[in-house]
């Protein structure tokens, strides 16, 4: 899926790059946890849609990034918090979600890359 298509109005990381732990089936850490595909080790990043219309909950999304080193945040905005961001290789991937109640269908967002959104796009 384009970044475009998923976040029509930007997105912007906020916190910091974080490894996904892999989590044993008796809920032991294993270490960090790889990408099944590439092999690479797994890391996120927390992201706000900067879509007024995102729906309740949908807002601040988490994004998984499959690379061999630490993704590097772009520098903050006019020293906000916020740090725009472009996810190349954005994939969009549902599953069902179980818990409390009823399971539902989530997505899990994966990218190839992260890079400051103005340079990505050829803008400066």
């Amino acid at each position: 899926m384009s970044f475009e298509a998923y976040f029509p109005r930007g997105a912007f990381a906020v916190g910091s790059v974080e490894p996904v732990v892999k989590w044993s089936d008796d809920g032991q850490r294993q270490g960090q946890d790889l990408d099944k595909n590439s092999g690479h080790p797994l890391w996120q990043v927390r992201v706000i849609d900067a879509d007024p219309d995102a729906k309740k909950g949908q807002g601040e999304v988490t994004v998984k990034i499959a690379s061999i080193s630490e993704p590097v945040l772009p520098p903050e905005a006019n020293g906000l918090p916020f740090r725009p961001v472009y996810f190349e290789g954005l994939s969009v991937i549902p599953y069902v979600k179980e818990g409390s109640g009823r399971p539902r269908v989530a997505y899990s967002l994966r990218a190839t890359d992260m890079k400051p959104a103005a340079k990505s796009r050829g803008a400066e």
